[in-house]
């Protein structure tokens, strides 16, 4: 499990591989991740949009950017969080992914940043 706090948000990931959605003589892994999104601040925020930055073994990397997380623009009060499970598929059993989320203070309205940790994703076979 990796955690990191950036601008009063503490951002915690674990992942999980996905074998019966795998298909690794196709080179095909697919990996679930669940996060945890915690509000250290005083004010309440909004998660508005990420930015995922997805890279294989292979060198191959992808951005993937939008609105909102699995569909939804959680609003996380004070000392509250919000926990959410996506998924991304890689073309080698290893990878990493890192991010960032932006958030909108409810109190002001002002928009900051916050960075998503570095992780990794490796299939179990690469493990041995």
């Amino acid at each position: 499990m990796i955690s990191k706090i950036s601008a009063g948000i503490e951002i915690t990931v674990e992942t999980f591989y996905q074998s019966d959605y795998s298909n690794p003589i196709k080179g095909e892994y697919m990996f679930a991740y669940r996060i945890t999104i915690e509000n250290h601040n005083k004010f309440t925020v909004k998660l508005l949009r990420r930015h995922w930055f997805i890279f294989d073994s292979n060198a191959e990397h992808r951005e993937v950017e939008g609105e909102g997380v699995v569909g939804v623009q959680p609003i996380i009060l004070p000392n509250e969080n919000y926990q959410y499970v996506s998924g991304c598929n890689l073309n080698t059993e290893m990878g990493k992914m890192h991010g960032t989320y932006e958030m909108e203070n409810e109190n002001n309205k002002q928009i900051f940043t916050v960075n998503i940790p570095s992780f990794e994703l490796i299939a179990p076979s690469k493990l041995n």
